[in-house]
């Protein structure tokens, strides 16, 4: 039997930081939400992110400026 890889097709954040030590977390998809992976970004640091199959969410430490198609949002203020 074939496997035939689904693509990704997850909304994209694009995620800057605005001063050092900013902290993004991935959660993940599921019965239980758990960390499954952790990022540390530098001021002027950026950082695309997708939600996927695994990652429901994504959550930010820090002041930074999160682009989505919705607009543009901070943190950390």
């Amino acid at each position: 039997m074939e496997t035939v890889e689904k693509p990704v097709l997850g909304e994209y954040v694009a995620i800057r930081a605005e001063e050092n030590g900013v902290t993004i977390i991935g959660l993940t998809r599921g019965k239980d939400t758990k960390f499954h992976h952790t990022e540390k970004l530098d001021q002027g640091e950026v950082m695309l992110a997708q939600f996927t199959e695994n990652t429901s969410a994504i959550k930010i430490r820090g002041k930074a400026q999160i682009y989505t198609k919705h607009g543009v949002l901070e943190s950390g203020k």
